[in-house]
C-alpha cells in the first residue's frame, strides 16, 4: 500500500493555482477528523482508497458532492506527508517534520477514515476486501493507492541503511541520512541513482545531486569530490528542452552522467555500489563511494497485481482522458497507481483531481465524460539551494508552461515558488 501518505515529489505552480478559489472558499468547512475505525458502514456511495495528495483530494471533492456521510477513505497511515518537501530534507535545507501531518488532519470532517489496508478489489461485485476479513461495499470507487518503494530490489538493501555514508529521499526512514552523509562528506565519489523501474518525478534523483554540488562548494569540499550520476535511461530528462538546460548544468559543474547503469547491489560496510551495464547484460561496474544517494526500484502496490482493475503490469488501467476504468464505469484511477503515460507527480494529481471530479459528475447523470486530461505533468527541476527550473510538460512531452518566461533557465524566484509557496498551496488549497 502507497499511502504512507507520501505523495510525489514534485508540484507545480498551475496545477494548484486554479484549485485556490474553491479550495479557500471551502475551507471554513474542514477541521479535524478524529473517528479513525475499521469500518463504520460496509457499503459508501463513494470509497476512496488512499490516503495520498489523489485520495485526500478527491474525498474532498466528493464529500461536497454526496454528503461527507456517503464518502469513506481507506488508509492505514497515521502520518500524511508532504514529499517533495523531502528534496530539500535530504539537502540539509528543511526539516522533515515540515513535510508531516497527523492523517486525521487531512481527512475531510464527517468523512468516514477507515484505518485499514486493502488487501483484495472485486470489481465485478462492486466491494473491496480489507484487513480481518471485512468486506466493504460501494456505489464508485475511486483508487488513488499511489506507488511502492522496493529497496529489497537491490541486493544489500535496506539493511545498508544501518551503516553510514548512504542515504535516500524517497523514505520519511532515509531521508535525513542523505543530509548526514552528505555533512560528514571528506573525499572521494559522490554517486547518484535511477532505477530501472518507472519513479514518481524523474527529476528527484538529480535534484538532490546538484544540491550535494552546491553544498560541497560552499563548504570547500567540492575539489575533493566526483560527483556522478549513474541512471538506467539513455537521457538525463524525458523532455529535449528541459534536458539540454540540464546538460549545460551538468558541464558546468563538471558533473559525471553515466547512462544505462542500474544499481544492482550495496554493499554498505565496504562502501561499495555495483551496477549492471543495461547495454551490455550481466556485465557490471564497482564504485566505491563516500556518499550514495539511492533512488529504489518501485512498482505497483501489491494488492493492484494481477487484481482485475490493472493492466499486465500492475497499473489501475484507466483511459488517459478521462480517468475512468477501461472495464468498470463506476472504477476511477488517480496518481501514481494508474498506467497514464505522463510523470507520476503531484502536479500530475492536481491537474488528475479536476478532470475526474468533471468525470465522475457526468457518470452519476448517466452522461459521457467530456472533460479531456492532455498529461499535464510538472517537476520544479532543483539546481542549487536557490536555483530552480521548471519542466513543465504535456503527454507528448511537449512544454507546457505557465510563465510568460523561458522556464529552462534557473530561476530564483521558482526556488521560493518551489521551497515556500507551494506547501502552503498544498496543504491549504490542494488537499480541501
Amino acid at each position: 500500500m502507497s499511502a504512507v501518505g507520501a505523495v510525489s515529489s514534485c508540484s507545480s505552480l498551475r496545477s494548484c493555482v486554479w484549485l485556490l478559489k474553491p479550495g479557500m472558499q471551502k475551507m471554513s468547512s474542514f477541521g479535524l477528523h478524529t473517528a479513525a475505525r475499521c469500518a463504520a458502514k460496509d457499503y459508501y456511495e463513494v470509497l476512496v482508497l488512499g490516503g495520498g495528495a489523489g485520495g485526500i483530494t478527491m474525498s474532498a471533492r466528493m464529500k461536497r458532492k454526496v454528503g461527507a456521510r456517503n464518502v469513506a477513505v481507506v488508509e492505514p497511515s497515521k502520518t500524511h506527508y508532504y514529499q517533495p518537501l523531502w528534496t530539500l530534507v535530504g539537502g540539509g535545507a528543511k526539516q522533515l517534520a515540515a513535510s508531516a501531518r497527523p492523517m486525521e488532519s487531512v481527512i475531510p470532517t464527517g468523512v468516514e477514515w477507515i484505518k485499514s489496508q486493502v488487501i483484495a478489489l472485486d470489481p465485478d461485485k462492486n466491494c473491496v476486501w480489507l484487513e480481518n476479513d471485512i468486506k466493504v461495499s460501494y456505489k464508485y470507487l475511486i483508487i488513488a493507492l499511489g506507488i511502492s518503494l522496493h529497496y529489497e530490489k537491490i541486493k544489500g538493501l535496506p539493511e545498508g541503511f544501518n551503516h553510514p555514508k548512504i542515504g535516500s529521499n524517497y523514505s520519511a526512514e532515509t531521508v535525513e541520512k542523505t543530509w548526514r552523509a552528505l555533512r560528514d562528506f571528506k573525499e572521494g565519489n559522490a554517486i547518484f541513482t535511477f532505477p530501472n523501474t518507472p519513479v514518481k518525478c524523474a527529476g528527484a534523483p538529480q535534484k538532490i545531486m546538484y544540491l550535494s554540488d552546491a553544498y560541497l562548494r560552499k563548504t570547500g569540499k567540492r575539489p575533493k569530490a566526483n560527483i556522478m550520476f549513474n541512471t538506467s535511461l539513455g537521457v538525463i530528462f524525458a523532455v529535449k528542452k528541459y534536458a539540454d538546460a540540464l546538460l549545460e548544468v551538468v558541464k558546468d559543474r563538471n558533473l559525471a552522467v553515466n547512462y544505462k547503469r542500474n544499481l544492482i547491489e550495496v554493499r554498505a560496510d565496504k562502501q561499495e555500489a555495483v551496477f549492471e551495464n543495461l547495454d551490455k547484460p550481466g556485465v557490471t561496474e564497482v564504485h566505491q563511494y563516500e556518499m550514495l544517494h539511492v533512488t529504489p526500484p518501485m512498482g505497483p502496490p501489491a494488492v493492484l497485481i494481477n487484481s482485475p482493475v490493472s493492466d499486465e503490469n500492475g497499473w489501475v488501467d484507466v483511459d488517459k482522458e478521462t480517468l475512468q476504468h477501461k472495464k468498470y464505469p463506476n472504477v476511477f484511477g488517480i496518481g501514481d497507481c494508474t498506467n497514464l503515460p505522463t510523470s507520476k507527480t503531484a502536479a500530475a494529481v492536481a491537474a488528475q483531481s479536476g478532470v475526474l471530479d468533471k468525470t465522475i459528475s457526468l457518470v452519476m447523470k448517466n452522461k459521457l465524460p467530456v472533460k479531456k486530461y492532455d498529461g499535464y505533468t510538472s517537476c520544479p527541476l532543483v539546481t542549487g539551494y536557490n536555483k530552480v527550473i521548471l519542466a513543465e510538460f504535456d503527454y507528448n512531452g511537449q512544454p507546457l508552461e505557465t510563465f510568460p518566461i523561458d522556464q529552462s533557465k534557473e530561476r530564483t524566484t521558482m526556488y521560493h515558488m518551489k521551497a515556500d509557496m507551494m506547501p502552503l498551496l498544498y496543504w491549504n488549497a490542494l488537499l480541501k
